[in-house]
């Protein structure tokens, strides 16, 4: 009975994800777009040395008319600084300022962004993180996809080509994830808040509504300001889509398994809305669908029955449909039951900290 119930189960689940992925917007060819408005390209750094060359190097490639690039250093205790004065030498393209001190009850990213646009100039704000790297026609394209949909802001979840076993197993599932948890149609066809993601590694919005709708200060004291602010945009009325943009955007999101896990354990519980019964149904519905498999081919193994594997290569073949479509490593699928497990176990940790009264650690700061 428990066999059956879960093959069903792994069936609908391949069957949803892929019509459910029909509706993740790709972006279109920029030979789309009618004009070319003012973007401002806005990119908070903080301890960023090890991404500034290959950043600035992505952002000169840019092919857009029309850009100004704002580069604001979040109080840096390494050459991030030095290290911008002199790639962005002599480009009239950049320009570069310091942050200032965080105001109590802001979250540090999120006031970097406030400052950035208080010094933009454009018609749209694209805001970048440094760890990011861009197609050279990426403006166009995403002004395109925004103009083909009506849509005041844009997102998405970049490729992400990790260099480490921990990040490996745990970055790319932003995608299952989404794909997964997110009816997408309704996400990029109405404006309803509920059904929203968003990625602050690449977010772009028109200035009109980032100011009416209270910018970065709307969210201020955010861990999860991304979605948190594409919420707003749908709140007050305006459309925001999530496009597919790993063929024109990666990012080297962590450079070492714990700045992975200190990573996650910030971001996710918070993005469950710190809900303990999230946390503990995601667990147990987790532990279902991916982890119950193993022990069936460790049944099919010993009964050699290998109807019982059907399960697990269930479970693979929808994690590397995800893989397929987001450029990551086919790979990775055969080791889903180890993600799932790593998942289930940060998403315990972060909801832990929370519940000891304990603070997030990120970048040299503590956030409640």
């Amino acid at each position: 009975m428990l066999f059956t119930i879960l093959l069903i189960v792994t069936i609908l689940l391949n069957i949803w994800t892929i019509i459910n992925s029909l509706f993740l917007l790709p972006l279109v060819s920029p030979n789309q777009l009618s004009a070319s408005p003012k973007v401002s390209l806005l990119v908070p750094l903080r301890n960023e040395e090890e991404n500034v060359e290959g950043l600035i190097k992505s952002l000169k490639n840019l092919t857009y008319p029309t850009v100004e690039v704002i580069l604001l250093d979040d109080h840096s205790t390494d050459a991030t600084y030095s290290l911008l004065l002199t790639e962005t030498e002599k480009d009239p393209r950049f320009t570069i300022y310091k942050g200032k001190e965080l105001p109590k009850g802001w979250n540090g990213k999120v006031h970097a962004c406030h400052q950035l646009s208080q010094m933009a100039n454009g018609t749209y704000y694209l805001f970048l993180d440094a760890d990011a790297r861009v197609a050279p026609s990426v403006i166009e394209q995403t002004l395109a996809t925004m103009e083909r949909h009506n849509a005041s802001m844009l997102s998405g979840f970049p490729h992400y080509p990790n260099n480490h076993f921990l990040s490996h197993m745990l970055v790319p599932l932003q995608h299952m994830v989404v794909q997964l948890h997110l009816p997408l149609a309704v996400a990029n066809f109405t404006k309803r808040p509920l059904f929203t993601a968003a990625c602050g590694i690449f977010i772009i919005i028109e200035r009109e509504v980032y100011e009416f709708i209270g910018g970065h200060e709307s969210v201020k004291d955010s861990l999860v300001e991304d979605v948190h602010l594409a919420r707003e945009v749908k709140r007050h009325g305006y459309k925001m889509i999530l496009a597919n943009i790993t063929p024109s955007v990666l990012s080297y999101m962590y450079d070492s398994a714990k700045e992975t896990w200190e990573g996650f354990t910030k971001n996710i519980y918070t993005g469950l809305g710190r809900s303990v019964p999230m946390v503990i149904g995601l667990s147990l519905f987790y532990s279902f669908v991916f982890l119950v498999p193993v022990g069936f081919v460790i049944v099919a193994l010993i009964e050699e029955s290998w109807l019982y594997i059907l399960p697990y290569l269930l479970t693979v073949a929808f994690k590397m449909f995800v893989d397929a479509r987001t450029g990551h490593p086919l790979w990775l699928a055969l080791l889903i039951p180890v993600s799932i497990l790593l998942l289930i176990s940060i998403m315990i940790s972060s909801m832990l900290v929370h519940l000891r009264g304990r603070t997030y650690k990120w970048k040299g700061r503590s956030y409640e």
